[in-house]
């Protein structure tokens, strides 16, 4: 039994002060993440866990969402919407730019900078190279298992 200053009174040991995670804390968390036909797009296990303040705009906003209330060592599994993960697909950021205005031996599949947004390139042809700058998981709900390792 835990008395109010963390100490367990059946064993005369100090133990840590547990509190939830809250803004402004920062976090050190462990998670796996899945798309709703169970394929899974990302993982901290095998690897340091993620670290973030919650409530900075360090991560989605479902994911800081899922951390808040967490205390070390609890887990929990969310469903993220796409509005609170990284927002509907947006067709206006797909474009079509002149072949001779992009660089030289592109390929579908290819990754390029427009500006300073990631782009993927979907097609090319003769005339154009069409890109895609809407993130990979954009118009996608995302579940996450997520672990509360330790928080500052």
């Amino acid at each position: 039994m835990l008395g109010r200053r963390g100490w367990c009174l059946d064993c005369d040991i100090e133990m840590a002060e547990t509190r939830a995670a809250k803004d402004g804390d920062t976090v050190h968390v462990h998670y796996t993440g899945t798309l709703d036909d169970g394929e899974q797009f990302d993982s901290s296990r095998g690897r340091d866990p993620l670290s973030f303040t919650v409530g900075s705009g360090q991560v989605i906003g479902g994911f800081d969402e899922a951390v808040r209330g967490l205390t070390p060592g609890e887990s929990r599994t969310v469903h993220i919407e796409p509005a609170d993960a990284y927002g509907v697909r947006d067709e206006s950021r797909i474009l079509s730019v002149p072949a001779a205005e992009a660089p030289d031996g592109l390929k579908i599949g290819d990754r390029v900078q427009m500006g300073n947004q990631p782009a993927l390139v979907t097609e090319v042809t003769a005339e154009t190279v069409t890109v895609d700058a809407n993130h990979e998981l954009a118009g996608k709900a995302l579940n996450f298992d997520v672990e509360l390792i330790s928080l500052d």
